[in-house]
């Protein structure tokens, strides 16, 4: 009986070893970039697309919640900091959700890199827009989306454009274009781009390679952004929420260039915190 409870303890010491080094050596689910970020903290969903394996679930994987995207059919190139991916058309990378971010978030920043070269297309090759990132969703607006992130132009003048749809159906649009285009955007170099929305003053800042446009969009007074988690049905990272992929449809568009570090955060980061990621190629 002794022999077998000394037997016992022995091997599930062994085990006990072999797990504790496990953990140090390798996460389970493989490794894949992290950001320093306390539980519960303000980053939400940060996935650096470092494709540092031949999975590309793993090489798209949200490092928050360890995340794994449904699909990723966009090809890994060299990024801002380590890999990124390259968009394609009729192509995108789909995520279930981005985590808690919309339950959780009245101010919010969007930030990450990309990388274009000159006029944005739509899907059949004409001029028109592209999505960064957008909401699939069901709950009825007319756009099939509670939002997205458009830019479109050539260098020359490139518009950015937010479109927004709260839970009460509210809709509104943060946009940067006609006299307020800006040159430069699609010159082919990593660019860092930030949209960052202050509940407190209902008005959206966006910061372009860590320097803030002072043309600050507002809604009115809506403070809190309000989007319904329950309703977003898709997360999509390099396209617009449409699904007539093979047409010119607007919505249905997909990223042509570049993105790298994509990070959505749940609060309104400050311009040092902006510039901070922006000078760490973050």
């Amino acid at each position: 009986m002794k022999k077998n409870i000394q037997q016992y303890l022995l091997a599930a010491t062994v085990v006990l070893l072999a797990a504790s080094c496990q953990k140090m050596d390798r996460p389970a689910l493989g490794d894949f970039p992290k950001d320093a970020n306390p539980p519960g903290g303000p980053l939400k969903f940060y996935a650096a697309f470092d494709g540092t394996t031949s999975d590309p679930l793993m090489n798209a994987v949200d490092s928050i919640r360890a995340n794994f995207a449904g699909s990723n059919p966009l090809t890994s190139v060299d990024g801002v900091s380590g890999k990124a991916v390259k968009g394609e058309s009729q192509k995108f990378i789909r995520y279930a959700k981005p985590n808690d971010w919309a339950k959780l978030a009245k101010s919010f920043t969007i930030s990450f890199w990309y990388k274009r070269d000159g006029q944005t297309k739509n899907n059949t090759g004409t001029n028109g827009p592209e999505y960064p990132v957008s909401f699939k969703s069901n709950n009825g607006h007319w756009s099939g989306a509670n939002m997205f992130v458009i830019i479109e132009g050539n260098n020359a003048a490139c518009a950015v454009k937010v479109m927004i749809a709260d839970k009460n159906m509210a809709d509104n649009w943060f946009t940067w274009e006609g006299g307020n285009t800006i040159p430069g955007l699609l010159n082919n170099n990593w660019r860092h781009m930030a949209l960052v929305y202050s509940a407190a003053t209902s008005g959206m800042t966006l910061y372009i390679d860590g320097v803030a446009n002072s043309n600050v969009r507002v809604w009115g007074t809506h403070g809190d952004i309000n989007i319904d988690d329950t309703k977003i049905s898709e997360m999509r990272i390099g396209a617009g929420p449409g699904t007539n992929y093979s047409s010119d449809d607007w919505l249905s568009s997909s990223w042509k260039g570049e993105l790298d570090q994509f990070r959505m955060y749940d609060v309104a980061l400050t311009a040092s915190e902006i510039q901070g990621l922006f000078n760490g190629r973050k």
